[in-house]
């Protein structure tokens, strides 16, 4: 009995840790696509927190993905593979080395449709996404134009080399052609007139 007694005490204490870890605070979702969106929570100062569990559904589908995650201090966690345009519903969870803390309060939220996505962004941001787009084409453009330029420039420079050398080898060649028939043009019928004179 005594044993019995003195244990009891324990397990009280447990289980006040368990009971005195509270709910993750402030529970907000921010979709960045249609695709995915970070979680962030809050938690009282002085829990005894060591990691966190997320547990997300679609609205009125059974199906659940359960996220948990200890040794960390985060209070973030990306949902990722969500589906465009679909209501979701998470809870968090706090984790302590005692156990978990009774879930938060749902957070309802839906993934917005690609072009609600492009929709919602000011004028501003769309401009300045064009300047950039542009100054980046413009870049390229140059880029492009400027090795044209340097390519022409060298064949044009080749073909004057090679058009110089041709040039200057014309006249050799005219000269060579010309001591060539010269030589070649030697009248044979005077030396066979000396030749048939002495036989």
């Amino acid at each position: 009995m005594l044993l019995g007694n003195a244990a009891l005490p324990h397990l009280c204490h447990r289980s006040e840790l368990h009971n005195s870890l509270s709910s993750p605070l402030n529970v907000t979702i921010t979709p960045l696509e249609g695709n995915s969106a970070i979680v962030t929570w809050e938690i009282l100062e002085g829990d005894p927190v060591i990691g966190f569990a997320i547990t997300q559904q679609k609205k009125d589908v059974r199906m659940l993905r359960f996220i948990q995650e200890v040794n960390t201090t985060t209070r973030s966690c990306a949902l990722w593979d969500l589906e465009e345009d679909t209501e979701y519903i998470v809870h968090v969870q706090s984790i302590s080395m005692s156990g978990t803390s009774p879930p938060s309060e749902p957070v309802l939220f839906r993934t917005p449709k690609e072009k609600e996505k492009l929709a919602s962004k000011s004028p501003d941001e769309v401009t300045m996404e064009e300047v950039g787009q542009a100054a980046q084409m413009r870049a390229g453009e140059l880029i492009i134009i400027v090795v044209v330029l340097v390519m022409w420039a060298g064949v044009i420079a080749l073909f004057c080399r090679q058009y110089d050398i041709i040039k200057d080898n014309e006249p050799n060649n005219n000269k060579d052609k010309a001591k060539n028939s010269s030589e070649c043009s030697t009248p044979e019928h005077p030396t066979g007139g000396l030749l048939r004179s002495k036989v």
